[in-house]
């Protein structure tokens, strides 16, 4: 059974940072394409970063580019969000998805994907 658990939101000041984490179990996830996506209350979930399974890009919202990085640990089956400069406009509950046959055309879209963890709640204050 696939199950995705992401841990290190929390409330932080503006200009702050933040490392999430998402914990991955039930297979190996080495090479499947991960994600992060994000919801702010009363909007639609909106992509965040993501690495492609085939080749290990990353990619961005452009919201956030220069100031988050995706990152993964295929030995612990872990995959990182490190976010700086955050500002009060990046409040939201963070998920981790992921899946094993997306295409690259369909990196943005929270429907291609399969799996996701139950969230973690980041407020950033100004």
């Amino acid at each position: 059974q696939v199950q995705l658990v992401e841990s290190g939101g929390g409330l932080v000041q503006a200009g702050g940072s933040l490392r999430l984490s998402c914990a991955a179990s039930g297979r190996s996830f080495s090479r499947d394409t991960m994600g992060w996506f994000r919801q702010a209350p009363g909007k639609e979930r909106e992509f965040v970063a993501a690495m492609w399974r085939s080749t290990g890009n990353k990619y961005y919202a452009d919201s956030v580019k220069g100031r988050f990085t995706i990152s993964r640990d295929n030995a612990k089956n872990m995959v990182y969000l490190q976010m700086n400069s955050l500002k009060p406009e990046d409040t939201g509950v963070y998920y981790c998805a992921t899946d094993s046959t997306i295409i690259l055309s369909s990196l943005r879209d929270a429907r291609a994907y399969d799996y996701w963890g139950q969230g973690t709640q980041v407020t950033v204050s100004s």
